[in-house]
């Protein structure tokens, strides 16, 4: 303990010697903020003024550096409007790119996802604790695209450069005419004085870059918005409609290779000997790479280079996990013996009401409510993104006598991917370069390095040719960070007006833990947040009410799934409650309002949106039901209610949906309905579809043959009502996954 205060010391003045602006309540601005990565305009694909870190004008046009991947969900629109709108330009005239790996583009928000709290509780406590996390991220320097937290941390800042760039311009114009700037006004990409006199942006720009922009410059109100809070159009439409969008699948370098590689199929097992006769002896083989826990084959082609894997011959050893899946749900049943690792939330007196409930049943009073018990399971699943996991390197002299490492990566994660290319390649961080096209879907699999290590280690194979390594993809499916196998114990007592208790007990493999030690080499003590989340953090008033989480000790590889433990969570919690409910035959939408009645006007709100969505389009026909579920999640209460027809011997057939989601302020209605829409595919699509299995430790799926996913001709019609009374802004893009699965499988049950 004594090296304790020394240590805090010591990072105290490391951060206040950094900090500019200082911290309140999650604003941090620093130095790095307000610098912008060398080599910016080359970055932004040509020659012109940087102004910050965000925004670079030339004769060609106006570019917005939009630090977060693009991978389907129309991030680059929305962000680069936050800066369009604030710089009086049209978005149409805006050009959006992906920034390079650096630490201006930190994201401050994400962290605050790991508090253990719920997302909609916003007292002064709570903000605080969102600052300090904020500050936390800021010296962790992680640029990354995940947790549905874009959109939210850039909003303040993305917003204050176009605004700092707008005064910066109208100095610049004052300057030259001789007048007051609070004469002029900005219009469409120029300057405009009060005879008339228009001045383009790009004629002033070098002059503005000389100029000390505001550290607050005035934002405008919502009120005052031309194109925010409106539909936009998508950036990235015309190039993703005519084929020329640039994934980083299509990443063309000169004098370039190609490699494939081959991993142990128990996953984290190790590689015994191998055997590349076969391989090498193959047109086109150039290489055959021992990566320790595998081997890679660079080649001429990437055809060559996966007809050649395929040809050498490798030992592997076991898996050090059970080999199938009985083996591995007992390891997950089994933590349940063990002391739980959290009880975020322990309301009431759960054991005495359930003790009670199951007494007053013995006796047939029933007095102390019905007792409901249950046990649910949910599988492994994969991300299986469209477009299989890629990676391009290329080490290469720079011109002074030293070396480069080029990385062309549809990375979510891309200072990570960058610090570990320096490590692997013995570089500093500032010699490697990151390039992220768009990604053919992401889902938190791309926020993993592994591909771009194995492209690294292949690239230092051939020195001065760049090699693009490209996963088959059964090697994507079968090497996944996948979402765990969670069990659920869940027991409650129903009352006749509603729930009076309710305990669930989950068990399932850390993400939590699993993904900090990979990404930043260890997991900070305390309870693993995402193991429950989904559960605890639910705006319901029940009088007793505990939610536990255990944690297995096992080596399947895990990673963060698009909307993380709220998808299993919040199935478990609002298929249990919809039992409850039915235990007494009660109306569930009525019993979910009562509950949620005080304690979170916008999720009550939500759920009184979707009934009367559904409520319009007429009561369900003959052979038809209905079933709904809440969850709040990413910020953002999102109810949903799923019709289906048919019967469990006939088959069932998803028949309509309806969602109503409050984000607090919309920036892009259109994009906000398209991403609920994605999110309730996704997640009737892992319902439906979704499975992973193992068998003597190897995964069992190899391919959309086995692992489908719900096709268009299935997708029924999908209606979403985007709210705004929330108090503060909320994710997007993850939201409409976890209510999916329960509205269907409470539709299914009635």
């Amino acid at each position: 303990m004594a090296g304790l205060p020394r240590l805090a010391r010591r990072r105290f003045l490391l951060g206040s010697a950094a900090i500019v602006g200082g911290v309140a309540f999650g604003a941090l601005v620093t130095r790095g903020d307000a610098e912008a990565p060398p080599g910016l305009a080359g970055a932004a694909g040509g020659e012109g003024v940087v102004l910050n870190p965000w925004l670079v004008i030339g004769a060609d046009g106006i570019t917005v550096i939009t630090p977060r991947a693009e991978m389907g969900q129309g991030i680059h629109t929305t962000l680069a409007a936050l800066v369009a709108e604030e710089l009086e330009v049209p978005l149409e005239r805006v050009r959006a790119v992906h920034g390079p790996a650096a630490a201006a583009y930190v994201n401050t928000t994400v962290l605050s996802a790991g508090l253990p709290f719920a997302e909609y509780e916003n007292g002064r406590v709570h903000a605080l604790a969102r600052g300090a996390m904020a500050f936390g991220g800021r010296f962790l320097g992680l640029q990354i695209t995940g947790g549905s937290t874009s959109t939210i941390d850039a909003f303040e800042r993305m917003r204050t450069a176009g605004a700092a760039a707008r005064e910066t311009l109208l100095a610049a114009a004052a300057e030259r005419l001789g007048t007051d700037s609070g004469a002029l006004r900005a219009e469409g990409g120029e300057v405009v004085a009060p005879d008339g006199t228009r001045i383009p942006y790009a004629e002033l720009a070098e002059a503005a870059a000389r100029i000390e922009p505001p550290r607050s410059p005035r934002l405008k109100p919502a009120s005052e918005w031309r194109q925010l809070g409106r539909p936009l159009p998508r950036v990235d439409m015309l190039a993703k409609a005519t084929g020329t969008a640039r994934y980083g699948i299509d990443a063309r370098l000169p004098d370039m290779l190609y490699a494939a590689v081959r991993t142990n199929p128990r996953l984290g097992g190790e590689m015994l000997g191998f055997d590349a006769g076969a391989a090498l002896g193959l047109p086109g083989v150039e290489r055959v790479v021992d990566l320790g826990d595998g081997v890679g084959v660079i080649a001429t082609s990437t055809w060559r280079a996966f007809r050649a894997i395929t040809a050498v011959e490798i030992e592997w050893g076991p898996a050090p996990y059970p080999a199938d899946d009985a083996g591995l749900d007992a390891a997950i049943v089994a933590a349940f013996d063990t002391d739980p690792d959290s009880a975020l939330r322990d309301e009431g007196d759960v054991d005495a009401a359930i003790a009670a409930a199951r007494e007053g049943a013995g006796q047939g009073a029933g007095k102390s409510g019905t007792l409901v018990e249950a046990e649910y399971r949910v599988p492994w699943l994969a991300h299986a993104a469209l477009e299989p996991m890629n990676a391009t390197a290329w080490l290469r002299d720079d011109g002074a006598g030293g070396r480069r490492l080029e990385i062309v990566s549809g990375h979510q994660a891309p200072t990570s991917a960058r610090d570990r290319a320096a490590k692997l390649a013995g570089l500093d961080p500032g010699a490697v370069e990151v390039d992220v096209p768009f990604l053919g879907g992401g889902f938190g699999r791309r926020v993993e390095s592994d591909v771009t290590d194995q492209a690294v280690r292949l690239a230092l194979e051939v020195p001065g040719r760049p090699v693009k390594l490209t996963w088959t993809r059964e090697e994507d499916m079968r090497h996944d960070f996948y979402r765990p196998a969670v069990v659920a114990r869940l027991a409650g007592v129903a009352g006749p007006d509603g729930p009076l208790a309710l305990s669930a007990d989950v068990s399932g493999a850390s993400v939590y833990v699993q993904q900090l030690t990979r990404s930043v080499g260890f997991a900070a003590p305390g309870p693993d947040k995402m193991l429950v989340e989904g559960a605890f953090d639910q705006p319901y008033r029940i009088g007793s009410y505990r939610v536990r989480g255990h944690v297995p000790d096992l080596a399947v590889p895990v990673g963060t799934w698009r909307s993380v433990g709220h998808s299993q969570n919040g199935f478990f919690h609002e298929c249990f409650l919809d039992e409850l409910i039915e235990a007494r035959g009660l109306d569930p939408v009525a019993v979910r309002l009562d509950l949620m009645d005080g304690v979170h006007g916008a999720s009550s709100g939500c759920v009184e949106a979707v009934a009367a969505m559904a409520e319009a389009a007429g009561a369900p026909g003959e052979g038809r039901a209905r079933g709904v579920a809440f969850v709040h999640s990413f910020g953002s209460p999102t109810a949903m209610i799923v019709e289906v027809s048919g019967d469990a011997a006939a088959g069932v057939r998803l028949e309509r949906v309806w969602a109503a989601i409050d984000v607090g302020t919309a920036l892009d209605p259109a994009n906000v309905e398209a991403q609920v829409v994605s999110g309730a595919v996704f997640g009737l699509s892992a319902a439906i579809h979704g499975e992973i299995g193992f068998a003597d430790g190897q995964v069992v799926q190899g391919n959309f043959d086995d692992y489908p996913i719900l096709r268009i001709d299935r997708t029924p019609p999908i209606e979403v009502r985007v709210l705004e009374t929330n108090e503060r802004l909320g994710g997007v893009g993850e939201p409409g996954v976890p209510p999916a699965a329960p509205a269907l499988a409470n539709a299914v049950s009635r």
